[in-house]
């Protein structure tokens, strides 16, 4: 699971995921896709009353529920997005091993990656921006943040080489950490 601030690099640690053939399903896009489904603008204020408003309707772990519905059969999974402790308890109900992988970005750096990606969701303004992360910590996402259990900086280097540092990470989680009865079995 991914888990950070808007901006903060998740898409490229999702990026890494999938070039090593891990297939990625982002919660953001579950959100996105339900607001289509019932017609509804893709604006920064309709996505985050939707997340609301689903939450507050289908309890905390609502969203998770959305995206369990798009999991391909796989048994290693990247979900990006996770942003409360209920939802990573739904996704521990459904899979044996979660493991929580952090990103951080200082707010500055975050906030220019926003303005730049340009994405209808993105804030515009310092001001949309500080809501939205507010409204993020309201989920509790710094307590899934707090609670990972790794955390990838990606603060003060270009893209390919944070990119590259995603790699390592999940080359060695793949042998050390996910598939521990694998890498057993292979030395016997």
């Amino acid at each position: 699971m991914i888990a950070g601030m808007p901006g903060s690099g998740k898409s490229v640690l999702a990026e890494a995921a999938k070039k090593l053939g891990i297939p990625v399903v982002s919660m953001g896009d579950a959100v996105r896709g339900e607001a289509k489904k019932r017609g509804l603008k893709l604006t920064p204020e309709t996505l985050a009353q939707l997340s609301l408003q689903l939450r507050r309707v289908r309890g905390p772990a609502a969203v998770a529920e959305l995206t369990l519905r798009q999991l391909p059969p796989n048994d290693v999974v990247m979900i990006e997005g996770v942003r409360s402790l209920d939802e990573v308890e739904k996704f521990r109900e459904h899979f044996q091993k979660v493991v929580i992988i952090a990103v951080h970005s200082s707010p500055s750096t975050r906030f220019r990656r926003l303005l730049a990606r340009r994405r209808a969701d993105d804030p515009s303004s310092w001001e949309e921006f500080v809501e939205r992360d507010r409204r993020e910590l309201g989920f509790g996402l710094g307590e899934v943040i707090a609670l990972s259990d790794y955390v990838l900086v990606n603060e003060g280097m270009n893209k390919c080489e944070f990119l590259h540092k995603c790699l390592e990470l999940l080359r060695d989680l793949l042998t050390r950490e996910l598939a521990p009865e694998q890498v057993e079995s292979d030395r016997d």
